[in-house]
């Protein structure tokens, strides 16, 4: 059984560590595999984005811990939801919306079993304490009903980008490893021909891969996440347009 883990644990710590501990004790046949623990601290939407970029990439059964929790301690929800393909254990604070939003249908289960928990739970580390555990138990086949009751979850829908007049106000919802900037429009929505400005900066170049741009020139790109990148070739858009995750971008069509 595949265990992918994520979270804002970064790798200096002993964090993940314990949590892949926790899981290998219940289940040392368990595979376990990395997404990323280099989510930016408490960044839930950023964790959000990147489960839903990759986890159809996966196996079927993957049961996903995704642990980006600023609530630890705090009365939010510890869950395990179930859809049709796989299962995630993760904080109840809305990490999971854009993947539950892509499923036909969900059950969720509150995670209160104390038998399905460490013997001490720490109000500061549930990754270990609460999470983990539960994913090792799931990937021994217990049920997720085990775990406690069935509950009502609710999801958010994702707000998208507003047109006004023709002229669009989108946002950055991701910058990657390489300063690429992951805008929150859909690759099947942008013009034909169009400008993309923020910080008082225009792009009009849409290439197909990356090397078709300049040294250094700033262009979009259609990325493999589904929505439309700001990048520079060999260089971090990020730094050269000092923009962070949540920044506007207007989106004008040309004729």
């Amino acid at each position: 059984m595949v265990v992918a883990l994520l979270t804002d644990f970064g790798t200096q710590d002993y964090f993940v560590a314990a949590m892949k501990g926790v899981i290998l004790s219940i289940n040392p046949d368990a595979k376990i595999i990395d997404v990323t623990h280099e989510i930016p601290p408490q960044d839930i939407a950023s964790a959000a984005f990147v489960l839903k970029a990759c986890y159809r990439d996966f196996p079927r059964d993957t049961i996903f811990v995704c642990v980006v929790d600023p609530g630890v301690g705090s009365e939010r929800r510890a869950i395990v939801v179930e859809t049709e393909d796989y299962k995630f254990v993760a904080p109840d604070n809305g990490l999971l919306d854009p993947v539950l939003l892509k499923s036909d249908s969900f059950k969720a289960f509150s995670i209160t079993n104390r038998k399905y928990m460490r013997s001490e739970v720490s109000n500061t580390f549930h990754g270990r304490d609460i999470f983990a555990p539960a994913a090792g138990h799931l990937s021994t086949g217990v049920d997720a009903a085990e775990f406690g009751g069935q509950i009502n979850l609710t999801v958010k829908n994702i707000p998208t980008p507003v047109t006004i007049n023709g002229q669009r106000d989108a946002r950055v919802i991701h910058i990657d490893h390489f300063g690429n900037l992951v805008t929150d429009i859909s690759n099947n929505e942008l013009p034909d021909r169009f400008e993309l400005e923020m910080s008082a900066t225009t792009v009009s170049n849409l290439y197909d891969f990356f090397a078709q741009a300049d040294l250094g020139e700033l262009f979009a790109i259609k990325g493999s996440s589904g929505y439309v990148e700001i990048a520079v070739r060999e260089g971090s858009a990020a730094d050269k347009l000092k923009v962070k995750r949540g920044d506007r971008i207007v989106v004008r069509p040309h004729e």
